[in-house]
């Protein structure tokens, strides 16, 4: 059941002159549609309208959601929220106490029935639809029904006991927001993901637990922070992917734990080549190579020689590498044991390794290579693995265009569009936002036409 809000009836909206004066003689659409094209832009997706403009300015809309706060700051990169004429985002959203687990608040700006609403419904499904671990987690801060609260002389709470259960929800909570990440994309899941890392690491400090339980509550909490991290990365916030991985490896070497250490230079030289820089992640390929020396997973290793192989790309080396990516695909054909694998690597097969050679192509310019291995890819992706699906299809119509196939890069970002409504990714979306610029001029070719009629349709 939903808290109830408190704290005294509404403030009357006061107009929002800020924003008013940066519009300027623009009319509210032609001012939505300039909104729209910056959110492109960076691979974010708002559904801005004249309609949403004027509840803006009247000030209904006290402070942007994340999404639109993100497109804002990109617009007016110099000018803080408080510049634009919003309030704090700590005194919009009123909190009450609940008896319960804890539900992410709503966006400032929720009436607005579009993409706000539509990510609610995905982190209800979240919520609601998967293991009942999910929600015990969700509201792990909170006190067990027969904890009754501390006497009033006591400084501090009384420690909550942390046990097998407990660890079980944490390590539970990873693996839902691996399937539905999977399946739909990073964007609607990043907000309720951090709701559960910050309950994990609440049990970890103030929790009272043995030695062997503190191990799994680390490794747990580790998991789950690269997974924030992997869904900060997939909705293009890169500096929050970046310090969720950061605060996964201090956990990892507290731990002493090499598996989780690994991981998070895994996903950590993922996050540098796609932020361009690619000596950061050659350096954590290796340092994961490294930490998982001696593991006993040859899928794993081959996994961080494809990473190594991309920042070689990045910076140009194709020698260097061709010999990662040989090594990654004779480490791969050694790995025939499932069981030596970490549990993460479930979306690790033929298509990832293909999916992942194409970009090292792509960057490298060898457009035929790139779109060779990312129609292999396409070929054997699970059906289950929709948001990759989705992800090859938008690289293959980049590559094609690197080719000077204008009609074949039409064709297959047409593809890719109408995957896009089952997935939510910024990283995707910015992908396709650079495709159809850079085909807008050669809308005669009937492919292009109907990709960006259909691109601009979806956004």
């Amino acid at each position: 059941m939903a808290a109830t809000r408190t704290g005294g009836p509404r403030p009357s909206p006061v107009p929002n002159q800020a924003m008013r004066e940066l519009r300027g003689g623009l009319s509210p659409g032609e001012f939505a549609t300039l909104v729209r094209r910056a959110a492109r832009e960076i691979g974010e997706h708002v559904s801005c309208d004249a309609r949403y403009v004027g509840r803006v300015e009247s000030g209904e809309i006290r402070c942007p959601n994340y999404a639109y706060e993100r497109v804002f700051r990109h617009m007016w990169p110099d000018r803080s929220l408080a510049e634009l004429g919003f309030a704090p985002r700590t005194v919009v959203r009123r909190r009450a106490p609940t008896t319960g687990p804890s539900v992410p608040a709503q966006p400032p700006d929720a009436p607005h029935r579009s993409d706000e609403e539509n990510d609610e419904v995905l982190r209800r499904t979240f919520l609601n639809g998967g293991p009942t671990a999910v929600a015990a987690v969700l509201g792990l801060d909170q006190a067990p029904p027969s904890a009754s609260p501390p006497p009033a002389a006591a400084p501090q709470p009384e420690r909550r006991r942390v046990g097998a259960a407990e660890v079980r929800g944490v390590e539970q909570a990873v693996r839902d927001i691996r399937l539905l990440d999977d399946a739909h994309g990073a964007d609607a899941l990043f907000e309720l993901a951090g709701q559960s890392l910050r309950s994990a690491y609440l049990l970890l400090n103030d929790g009272d637990y043995s030695a062997a339980t503190e191990r799994r509550l680390q490794s747990g909490a580790g998991e789950l922070a690269i997974s924030v991290g992997w869904l900060a990365h997939d909705s293009n916030r890169l500096t929050d992917a970046r310090s969720f991985y950061s605060e996964a490896l201090a956990t990892a070497r507290m731990a002493r734990d090499p598996h989780l250490e690994a991981h998070v230079f895994s996903n950590s030289a993922f996050l540098a080549r796609d932020a361009g820089r690619p000596r950061e992640a050659l350096r954590a390929a290796q340092a994961g190579q490294a930490a998982a020396d001696g593991l006993g997973s040859d899928r794993l290793l081959s996994l961080l020689a494809l990473r190594e192989a991309g920042g070689w790309a990045l910076l140009g080396d194709r020698p260097a590498c061709e010999r990662a990516l040989s090594r990654a695909y004779a480490l791969f054909e050694r790995g025939e044991r499932p069981d030596a694998d970490p549990e993460w690597m479930s979306f690790y097969g033929e298509a990832e390794l293909a999916g992942q050679e194409a970009q090292c192509w792509s960057a490298l310019g060898d457009w035929d290579r790139a779109s060779a291995r990312a129609e292999r890819a396409i070929g054997l992706q699970e059906p289950h693995f929709v948001r990759n699906r989705v992800l090859y299809t938008a690289e293959l119509a980049h590559d094609r265009l690197g080719r000077g196939d204008l009609a074949g890069a039409g064709a297959h970002g047409t593809a890719a569009v109408a995957l896009l409504g089952q997935v939510r990714s910024a990283r995707i979306r910015g992908m396709l936002a650079h495709t159809a610029d850079r085909l807008r001029g050669h809308a005669a070719v009937p492919e292009v036409r109907e990709f960006l009629e259909g691109y601009d349709a979806a956004a």
